[in-house]
């Protein structure tokens, strides 16, 4: 393993593909461990970046990936559980693995995603045990710095392509908690205030909120997306008890299009108290300047998710 690498977990995941390609882009060296290589085939053609097969859940694994790094960045978190205890290992657990991983490989940088409104005492179990691993970072005497994007929007994301999927499926939108508030925020921009903070000191011991530069409630987004897409569906706003109902429905799914502690999340507006930092020197992308390019009727994107649907992959 050459020296001097970044060590990027979750490296090959929605936000990771926009930050190692940046970072890539930037002449930096990339490791990313990955269960799966072949997953991580949109990252092995990239120049300076080497995908290994490994598991980031071992901890001998992550130190050994970690020696040599010049900072560590973990992406890793996740939405919903499939078995109880999901939450603590993707998000606690680990947070406690890195940390003692840049220990014992003397890395003293340390970038860490969280999530807007991340509290140990926050109302749902992802929101608390993201905030339990921003506590686990920040008492970590590393070099840290966190990031607490609101919900992120790109051509791979799973939140607008989701309703975009459903819309096209569905003739009306039953709607959960439809006016539960959120300040999207560009996928690229995220990956770029990542990238800033890389070199610049000045962000040691901060936490960031990342929100885009407009406010919308859940029910002006689906809407907004319909439209995009060419597939408006009237929307029929649930109350709380049918909206606890219909999670409680959906987490029977596999992939749960909604689960009752996704609910509990959204009962927290996803929306930033201040600007987007002025640290990182470029003002946040607007919703409607980038979702069209992939979400529209004529754009490339539905025109091969088309043709895979018609194909049956």
């Amino acid at each position: 393993m050459s020296d001097r690498h970044i060590l990027v977990l979750g490296g090959s995941g929605f936000v990771g593909r926009y930050l190692v390609s940046q970072l890539s882009a930037a002449g930096l060296s990339v490791f990313v461990p990955t269960r799966r290589r072949d997953r991580a085939k949109h990252l092995i053609l990239l120049p300076t970046v080497e995908v290994v097969e490994a598991d980031v859940h071992d901890q001998a694994t992550l130190a050994r990936l970690a020696s040599g790094a010049q900072a560590v960045i973990n992406l890793i978190g996740i939405l919903n559980e499939t078995s109880n205890g999901d939450f603590e290992l993707a998000h606690v657990e680990l947070a406690h693995k890195v940390v003692s991983a840049c220990r014992s490989a003397g890395v003293a940088r340390l970038l860490h995603m969280s999530a807007l409104n991340a509290d140990p005492h926050g109302p749902s179990h992802y929101l608390a045990t993201k905030g339990e691993a921003e506590a686990i970072v920040a008492g970590s005497g590393l070099a840290w710095t966190i990031f607490r994007p609101s919900v992120i929007f790109g051509r791979e994301d799973s939140f607008l392509n989701m309703f975009a999927q459903l819309e096209r499926m569905l003739p009306v939108m039953a709607l959960a908690s439809p006016n539960a508030r959120f300040q999207p925020v560009f996928v690229g921009d995220v990956a770029r205030a990542f990238v800033h903070s890389l070199s610049d000191d000045a962000t040691h011991g901060q936490r960031y909120p990342l929100c885009g530069p407009k406010v919308y409630t859940l029910r002006e987004l689906v809407a907004y997306v319909g439209e995009l897409s060419g597939h408006r569906r009237p929307i029929l706003p649930l109350g709380p008890a049918l909206s606890s109902l219909q999670a409680r429905v959906l987490e029977w799914l596999p992939g749960p299009l909604m689960s009752r502690d996704n609910l509990k999340s959204m009962t927290k507006d996803s929306v930033c108290d201040c600007d987007f930092p002025a640290r990182f020197g470029f003002a946040p992308s607007a919703l409607e300047a980038v979702a069209p390019a992939y979400l529209s009727a004529g754009s490339a994107k539905t025109r091969f998710d088309a043709m895979r649907m018609h194909s049956g992959r």
